[in-house]
């Protein structure tokens, strides 16, 4: 049996009886209260998540000199000092081996921020693209992250952390000390609400936690509740939505590919995007409050086009939604579809992303 891992906030958790389950090889809170409670209170308020499971790695030297600048499918010397940046990095057929978001240190430094279950990999594979003169440490263990999110998340944290956090903007981040301590604060989030990304040593995230929860307007929120928001907005997940048999392409997120610069798999998309794609990322509504599934077939008539990749109820729409990858003929909007699994069989429309529109993000 695998041995999960736990984050620093495990006890804390425990004491609110949260439900745990493994995530990415980690013993995570999917919820505390209930999923639908945690959403609506992510949507209307302030959630706090517990996200040091995520991967943290950092560089420093020259990025193009080091190698750095060629690894992923974005540039990495182009990002302004303070700012952070959305992309993958791929392998040699252009399947994505994770998506991430880097983060401007230095005029020589990043942080690279990564999912818990391709971390390892995902060190190894960078490391290995690496040239010599370069400092790559992976900081995982030592990195705290806790997410405040939700429309009141600007105002709490600006009251408890300090001002200048309120003037951060969107994919921005700021250094400051926080309980003694240096700490990341980022405008980012995966939840569609204003929020932010707070980085801090590991053995200091319990202490922070305790002092965000005791303002009323915040309440902790697991992954179930995360999920759902994330599925609102389109956002990919990867393992689903995304993998190393899936490409940018393919997913719909060609906007975070730079074809100006050389990476790894370049070749590979350019052929893609040659020959045209075989499948497309679909975005659909159901007619009804069932939920589709991760691996439901999808229909058009009587001939099956695709699968879904990610599904759910949306509690703001009040149906069914979900994302999928089908023949590029069946991705146009307006298109009628049939999501079958086994004697269930709904009845789906294609539509564009967001699913909700009313989300604080960018506020």
């Amino acid at each position: 049996m695998e041995q999960l891992k736990e984050t620093p906030l495990f006890g804390r958790h425990l004491e609110r009886n949260a439900l745990m389950a493994p995530f990415g090889g980690w013993n995570m809170p999917i919820q505390y209260e209930g999923i639908l409670a945690e959403h609506r209170w992510c949507r209307e308020k302030a959630a706090l998540f517990d996200v040091c499971h995520m991967g943290e790695f950092f560089y420093r030297g020259d990025f193009a000199a080091g190698g750095l600048e060629n690894v992923f499918t974005f540039s990495v010397a182009s990002i302004p000092k303070g700012k952070s940046r959305y992309g993958f990095l791929l392998n040699e057929q252009g399947g994505v081996i994770d998506d991430l978001i880097v983060f401007r240190l230095a005029e020589d430094g990043a942080m690279i921020v990564v999912n818990a279950a391709t971390a390892d990999n995902d060190f190894a594979v960078i490391r290995s693209r690496l040239k010599g003169g370069a400092d790559f440490v992976d900081g995982s263990a030592e990195t705290g992250k806790l997410d405040p999110q939700g429309p009141l998340a600007r105002e709490v944290v600006t009251g408890l952390l300090g001002p200048e956090i309120a003037s951060i903007p969107y994919f921005r981040f700021i250094t400051m000390d926080i309980l003694g301590v240096k700490a990341i604060v980022s405008r980012t989030g995966y939840t569609g609400e204003m929020g932010y990304e707070i980085f801090l040593p590991a053995d200091r995230t319990a202490e922070l936690w305790d002092i965000l929860l005791k303002d009323p307007r915040v309440k902790p929120a697991g992954l179930g509740a995360r999920d759902l928001l994330r599925l609102e907005m389109g956002y990919s997940l990867y393992g689903n939505d995304i993998d190393e048999t899936i490409t940018p392409l393919e997913a719909g997120l060609e906007a975070f590919v730079d074809f100006g610069k050389e990476f790894i798999g370049k070749d590979a998309l350019l052929r893609q995007r040659e020959a045209g794609r075989k499948r497309s990322k679909v975005a659909f509504r159901v007619g009804s409050r069932r939920s589709p599934r991760h691996h439901h077939g999808i229909w058009s008539g009587d001939r099956r086009v695709g699968v879904t990749t990610s599904g759910g109820f949306s509690p703001m729409l009040g149906c069914g939604i979900g994302l999928g990858l089908v023949s590029p003929e069946a991705a146009a909007a307006g298109t009628e579809l049939t999501v079958r699994h086994e004697n269930v069989s709904m009845q789906a429309t294609v539509c564009g992303l967001p699913f909700y529109q009313g989300g604080s993000v960018r506020k």
